[in-house]
C-alpha cells in the first residue's frame, strides 16, 4: 500500500511537527517521507481531505462486540470495520461474551478472528471464572495469550479478598487488574442517579456513593497489596477526588471516563428511551465538570466510548427492563471533541491509554511504522442513523450535535475510510 497524504495537520503532543500542516508519503506501511510539499508519483494513491488533522492511532479501552455468543448484536468483522471507520486503529475488547473470556483457548478465538484486520484486537480476559466474582480465571495463560488486562465487565468485585489477591497474583507478570466502581449492596436494583430526576420520574435511584464506596474499597487494597489497577468508566465529582488523592499518595491507578458521561446528565431520561439506560447511569452538570476538570488535571487518564452493541429486543421495551449500554464507537470523537482541548482528547485517546494497556504509540516520523487516524475537528453535523456502522443501532446520541468527525485509519498496511 502506497499513500500520499496532501496537507494534514499533524497532533502528536510530543512530535516537534505537533500543529504543522505536512505532506506524508507513506509506502508499504511505513512513512518514508514528510514534507511541505510532496509530489504524487505513479502507483500512489492521493489522499486530498477538507480540513484533514491525523494523529497516532486511536485507542478505545472499553469495547464490547457480543461474539461468540451474541452475534446478532455485533460480530467481531463488523465491529472491527466500525472501528475503522470511527478513526480507531485498536481496541481493548470486553469479555461479555458467551461463552466468557476466562481461558487461553477463548483469549485466542478473538485474536484469531481478527488477524489480518487494519484494526488491532486486544481482548481483556474475565478476571473470574465464568464473571461471576466468585474464583480467579486463568490470568497468566491468558496474558501469555495475547489478553491485556483482566476485569468482569460492568460487574464489581464484592469479595475483597479476591481483588486484593488478584492484585498481589497479577503483579507477578506485571498484569494490570480493572475494577467495575459500584458497590452492588448500595446500587441494588436502581435505575437511574438517584436525585431530583430520578424522584420526578418515579426511577428507582442509584446513589453516586455506590459508585464512591467501591473506589475507597479497591484503593484501600491497591494501597495495602500492590499492583496495577484500572478503574473503569468512572462518572462522579467525589470519584475524580478520591483518584486524584490515590495518584498523589503515589498509588499505581488510573481510570477512564465514557464520552456519553462529559456530555449528557440525567436530564436525557424524561423521555424513557431505553437507550438512555447505561452503567454506571448518566449523572448531573456537577459531575460533568468535575470529570472534565479530571481530564485537564491529569487525573483521569484516558477516554472510551464504552461501546456496547445491544439488541432492539432489549432496548426498546420499557425503561425497567431495557438492558443497560450505547454503542459510541461513532459518535465518540464528534460528542467530545468541543469539550477539551484537542492535544488532551488525542493523548486521551493514544499516549495515555497505550501507555496503561502496554501497547505501543508510534511518532509520527520517518521510518516509523503509520498507525494513523485522519480526521476533522471542525465538522459540524446532527448525529443521525446514517452515521452507525454497528449492527445494533442503540445510541445515546441520535439527534445531538455533533463538531468533528473521523475519515478514517492508516494502520497494518492498509488504508479504510468511511464511504
Amino acid at each position: 500500500m502506497n499513500v500520499l497524504l496532501k496537507s494534514a495537520t499533524i497532533v502528536q503532543s510530543n512530535n516537534p511537527l505537533n500543529g504543522k500542516t505536512r505532506d506524508l508519503l507513506i509506502e508499504n506501511g511505513v512513512i518514508t517521507k514528510i514534507d511541505s510539499s510532496i509530489n504524487a508519483e505513479k502507483n500512489i494513491t492521493v489522499i486530498e481531505l477538507e480540513n484533514m488533522h491525523i494523529s497516532s492511532g486511536w485507542f478505545d479501552s472499553s469495547v464490547s462486540f457480543g461474539e461468540p455468543g451474541y452475534e446478532e448484536r455485533e460480530t467481531i468483522n463488523n465491529g472491527l470495520r466500525t472501528a475503522a471507520y470511527s478513526g480507531f486503529t485498536s481496541v481493548a475488547v470486553n469479555p461479555n461474551t458467551n461463552p466468557k473470556i476466562d481461558n487461553k483457548a477463548t483469549v485466542e478465538f478473538l485474536k484469531n478472528k481478527a488477524s489480518n484486520n487494519a484494526v488491532n484486537l486486544h481482548p481483556i480476559g474475565n478476571l473470574t471464572m465464568n464473571g461471576e466474582g466468585n474464583d480467579l480465571a486463568e490470568l497468566f495463560d491468558m496474558q501469555t495469550s495475547g489478553a491485556i488486562a483482566f476485569g468482569d465487565y460492568n460487574r464489581s468485585i464484592s469479595n475483597a479478598n479476591l481483588l486484593k489477591v488478584a492484585l498481589q497474583y497479577a503483579q507477578n507478570f506485571n498484569g494490570l487488574i480493572l475494577s467495575f466502581p459500584q458497590d452492588n449492596s448500595i446500587a441494588r436494583d436502581g435505575l437511574a442517579n438517584e436525585g431530583e430526576n430520578s424522584t420526578l420520574l418515579g426511577l428507582k435511584g442509584l446513589p453516586a456513593l455506590a459508585e464512591e464506596l467501591q473506589i475507597v474499597r479497591d484503593l484501600f487494597l491497591l494501597e495495602y497489596s500492590g499492583g496495577k489497577l484500572h478503574i473503569p468508566t468512572i462518572s462522579t465529582a467525589k470519584s475524580v477526588s478520591l483518584i486524584k488523592d490515590a495518584k498523589a499518595k503515589g498509588l499505581d491507578v488510573t481510570c477512564s471516563v465514557s464520552a456519553h458521561h462529559l456530555r449528557l446528565t440525567d436530564e436525557e431520561l424524561h423521555g424513557f428511551n431505553g437507550n438512555t439506560k447505561v452503567s454506571p447511569p448518566l449523572r448531573t452538570e456537577k459531575d460533568i465538570n468535575a470529570l472534565i476538570k479530571g481530564l485537564e488535571n491529569g487525573t483521569i487518564d484516558m477516554i472510551t466510548s464504552d461501546h456496547n452493541p445491544i439488541d432492539i429486543e432489549h432496548k426498546k421495551v420499557e425503561f425497567n427492563n431495557a438492558k443497560s449500554g450505547t454503542i459510541g464507537l461513532e459518535s465518540l470523537f464528534g460528542a467530545v471533541n468541543a469539550a477539551i482541548d484537542l492535544n488532551l482528547f488525542i493523548d486521551c485517546l493514544t499516549i495515555n491509554p497505550k501507555s496503561r494497556f502496554g501497547l505501543q504509540n508510534y511518532s509520527i516520523q520517518e521510518g516509523e511504522p503509520a498507525d494513523l487516524t485522519l480526521f476533522t475537528p471542525k465538522h459540524q453535523y446532527t448525529f443521525s442513523e446514517s452515521e452507525i456502522s454497528s449492527t445494533s443501532k442503540n445510541t445515546i446520541f441520535i439527534g445531538k450535535k455533533m463538531i468533528g468527525k473521523a475519515y478514517g485509519i492508516i494502520a497494518n498496511n492498509q488504508l479504510i475510510l468511511k464511504p
